[in-house]
């Protein structure tokens, strides 16, 4: 089957795709395991020669330190994800405490945000189901009714200071503390998020006892926020792209929005392995069964989906710019393409004023 660009290919096909690609669901319980100690026990080691190098009075070291070790923060992180999705290990109650436990170190509650993410993944790219699990786009309608105030908001929201600056600090340090989005689902998300918390406490407190609060806050905060910053920028890359998919309701495909509406974000080797294949996130909308460490294996035998959404590093730089989606022109533009459109509209109209007056109907 031959896949092109966005639309290319008819439902029925892509629906094929979900059946080829359901092959590569098992995981591997011995490769999960050792994925798992290649991440968890090099992270506990650097963080011990981050606190360490600090020790003896060679802070820039520790700083130096803190880059690695919220690389395999971050692939914790993608590992939870994988928990969160069942995928990691066959059995779901092990995916279960595996991701519970890793949520405390990512500061993210596992049960409040597997339902998050699994609302995201059954609205991925539907126009009328937006807020829960991305980041909020409007479209350039939304936008240019708002008044100025509603659009100086929006674009302080969309701004990459705020979106990879203070964004990702406020929301794995803040906002994870509570159920946002399932605050009236119940008790089962709150339990998930104070139970978390607790846990947190727990672990900062007895880590504190030893080593001091100053120590812990000069070790673990540069690791957190690097970590918590380079996850915001993945998430926002993986659908906020030009040529992404959206569509109303009435119009909307699930197979359709997850194939086209997720990039393949083709990353260098390196940086591949740390955020655990979590790029090729079109081969895993269309198909979250499979595990991280099958993602690759898919690629290399349908070398016809490595083109869908396809974004280098180099290329992804470009998406900070798309802020708004334009249903006219089906893709993600710029602010300052409305401005300049606005700005030729409003040249425009004095002159088509002019003509009417000059040639009134009849």
């Amino acid at each position: 089957m031959s896949i092109g660009h966005n639309s290319g290919v008819a439902t029925p096909d892509i629906r094929r795709w979900t059946r080829i690609l359901s092959s590569y669901r098992t995981p591997n319980q011995v490769r999960s395991v050792a994925e798992l100690m290649i991440t968890a026990l090099p992270l506990v080691a650097l963080w011990i020669a981050a606190w360490f190098t600090l020790s003896i009075g060679h802070g820039w070291a520790s700083f130096l330190i803190a880059i690695p070790a919220a690389g395999f923060l971050l692939r914790l992180f993608a590992i939870q994800h994988d928990c969160g999705h069942g995928t990691f290990f066959a059995d779901r109650l092990v995916n279960d405490w595996v991701g519970r436990v890793i949520g405390v170190l990512t500061l993210t509650p596992y049960d409040w945000w597997r339902r998050t993410h699994a609302i995201h993944h059954a609205t991925t790219g539907n126009l009328d189901h937006r807020g829960i699990g991305d980041v909020v786009t409007l479209t350039v309608r939304e936008y240019r009714a708002l008044f100025w105030w509603g659009r100086l908001k929006y674009r302080l929201y969309r701004n990459p200071v705020v979106m990879f600056g203070g964004g990702p600090a406020y929301l794995f340090l803040l906002q994870h503390r509570l159920p946002v989005g399932l605050m009236r689902d119940g008790w089962q998300p709150w339990a998930s998020t104070m139970a978390t918390n607790l846990a947190i406490a727990l672990v900062v407190t007895a880590l504190t006892w030893f080593i001091g609060i100053k120590a812990f806050l000069l070790v673990h905060l540069p690791i957190v926020l690097l970590a918590a910053t380079i996850g915001v920028w993945l998430f926002y890359v993986q659908h906020q792209f030009e040529q992404t998919a959206w569509e109303h309701t009435e119009r909307w495909n699930l197979h359709q929005a997850a194939l086209y509406g997720s990039s393949h974000y083709d990353l260098p080797l390196l940086l591949r392995w740390f955020t655990a294949n979590i790029g090729i996130h079109h081969v895993h909308h269309l198909c979250s069964r499979i595990p991280c460490y099958r993602l690759p294996r898919v690629l290399r035998d349908h070398p016809e989906l490595r083109d869908v959404g396809h974004l280098t590093l180099l290329q992804s730089l470009r998406c900070v710019r798309l802020v708004l989606w334009d249903e006219a022109q089906r893709r993600l533009v710029s602010f300052r393409e409305i401005e300049a459109r606005e700005f030729q509209e409003r040249q425009r109209s004095p002159h088509d004023s002019r003509r009417d007056r000059a040639c009134p109907r009849s």
